[in-house]
């Protein structure tokens, strides 16, 4: 008993996505590159599995990290941050922390190469109580909204291009309905479609980056439909000093560098992880980090701060709008909603298939309906779950704050999350269990890093903000803070009623048990044993 279970499937925006074994967290030997221990764990284990080199690697966060965060979140930044020049200081900070973040997730790849990402490494380090930890993170895999943000800015897209300025908020709301539906009835009837389809829109939001980019050059040559805002002449001028507000400002940042961990929920098939890693990750940072900053430079070199502040989620159309006139906004506005799209296909597809995982391995109520493929060969009802997770996102919140909520909502609990795993890594160095090998004093710096950002992250949203710095129009501003602790909370409550009442009441506790499931992948699920048979 006490051994643990599947990892889940986790996938980028290029479609890649992957099933998976997780090891015991009791049993769990942690191996180095020379042990002989290290083929138990190598990909030439897995047979029939593709190879991810260092190429694929690169687009796997590549492709994942660039989503509809350089689009929407500009606005929201510079709004934050207070000026340009802090607005540019702040997306140059979150590649930092991104690139501790990676750092982190390099070791911990290393010692542990499987698929699976942050729930091997919690439960690796959070042994007791038994399978709490496993229930905390199936909470937060489940309950969070992950594709309804970029339902709201396909929808915020849509409409512009359709020239409705002013749209009411049941328009919004169905326009989003409609978009998050879509990829779910697709994803879940007609899998190679969707897959094509999340491929071809994949590649468009690269192309929009480059145009924003190029754009931004037109800009600063002073080829303009409207004046030169002349924003770098003072571009500290109006920086705020509000911790809170840094906060929020850097919640937006982190947003759009999601991902660079994404290699770590397929190891299973990367060949030669230890090299693959190292590479892969500080490269497709360094390639998205100047993609961000010259996006940012373009914005700033065609509209002024008042302008782009009054934006919301639309600064991507102000762009186009002040160097190309409107009718090309219009039409450019049409591939950033279909490159929003691409992510909620991307992100439903990933989230589905979590869902389904952890019906295999027998967490969930009602196990065997989650887990099921029928009728299409796809995991209708695990995506039909997120689905309608979102649903509830997308018409419970207020139009206006729903984007910036999600965002905060999914980036507070990731903090935690982040903040355990980082220090865990510290905690090891000074007590390291008898299979942990110590990474090295640099890699113990930047978790440390990392693990204090994080906690500056989900301490500061407690704090009321100054007066002109509320995160929301309409809510509290710790309403999001609440809101992910108590997504925490109820993966406590369900494991105090699955692993501990319902066991004793019914007179069986809970073992796992290593199956070969009928994708072929071998893992650990949930059964319940009587107790007169142990």
């Amino acid at each position: 008993m006490g051994k643990d279970i599947e990892a889940i499937a986790v996938g980028s925006d290029d479609a890649v996505v992957y099933g998976a074994v997780h090891s015991s967290n009791e049993d769990l030997k942690i191996p180095s590159s020379g042990s002989s221990q290290f083929s138990k764990y190598s990909t030439d284990n897995v047979p029939g599995r593709s190879q991810i080199g260092i190429v694929s690697a690169v687009f796997i966060i590549f492709n994942r990290m660039i989503g509809t965060g350089i689009f929407a979140t500009p606005s929201t930044i510079l709004s934050l941050s207070g000026s340009v020049g802090m607005s540019l200081i702040m997306w140059v900070i979150g590649s930092i922390i991104a690139g501790a973040g990676m750092w982190v997730y390099i070791v911990w790849g290393l010692a542990i190469p499987k698929n699976g990402g942050e729930k091997n490494y919690l439960e690796y380090l959070l042994r007791r109580p038994k399978f709490l930890v496993t229930c905390a993170y199936a909470s937060n895999a489940i309950l969070l909204g992950w594709a309804s943000g970029n339902s709201i800015v396909f929808g915020e897209y849509i409409l512009r291009a359709a020239n409705q300025e002013n749209p009411g908020q049941w328009t919004r709301r169905l326009i989003g309905f409609a978009c998050i539906t879509f990829a779910f009835l697709l994803h879940g009837t007609r899998v190679k479609w969707g897959l094509w389809l999340q491929n071809v829109l994949g590649t468009i939001k690269i192309f929009i980056v480059l145009i924003i980019i190029v754009a931004g050059f037109v800009a600063l040559g002073g080829h303009l439909k409207v004046p030169k805002p002349n924003n770098f002449d003072h571009a500290f001028a109006g920086t705020t000093a509000s911790a809170s507000s840094f906060c929020l400002s850097l919640y937006n940042v982190i947003w759009s560098y999601v991902g660079f961990s994404n290699v770590n929920y397929a190891l299973s098939e990367v060949k030669n992880p230890k090299r693959t890693l190292k590479i892969a990750g500080p490269l497709a940072i360094g390639l998205i980090t100047v993609l961000y900053i010259l996006s940012n430079i373009a914005y700033f070199a065609a509209a002024t701060k008042e302008e782009i502040t009054g934006s919301g989620t639309l600064v991507a159309a102000l762009l186009f709008r002040n160097v190309m006139g409107a009718h090309a906004e219009r039409a450019l506005s049409v591939f950033v909603a279909l490159s929003a799209l691409g992510n909620v296909l991307s992100v439903i597809f990933s989230q589905g298939r979590v869902n389904q995982e952890l019906g295999r391995e027998g967490i969930l109520p009602f196990s065997k309906f989650w887990a099921s493929n029928r009728p299409f060969n796809a995991p209708l009802a695990g995506l039909g779950l997120h689905w309608a997770i979102c649903l509830i996102t997308i018409f419970a919140l207020p139009p206006g704050d729903a984007y910036n909520f999600v965002i905060n909502t999914i980036s507070y609990p990731l903090s935690v999350i982040n903040a355990i795993i980082s220090f865990g890594i510290v905690f090891l160095q000074f007590k390291p269990y008898s299979d942990w090998r110590k990474p090295g004093w640099p890699a113990v710096a930047a978790a440390a890093f990392f693990g204090a950002a994080n906690v500056f992250l989900f301490i500061v949203p407690l704090t009321p903000p100054p007066p002109g710095g509320e995160p929301y129009k309409s809510m509290p501003y710790w309403t999001h803070a609440v809101a992910g602790w108590a997504i925490f909370g109820v993966g406590f409550i369900y494991w105090i009623f699955w692993a501990k009442i319902f066991p004793r009441v019914g007179g069986y506790e809970l073992e796992r048990v290593k199956e070969i499931g009928s994708d072929g992948l071998e893992r650990h699920v949930f059964k319940r044993v009587k107790r007169d048979r142990l």
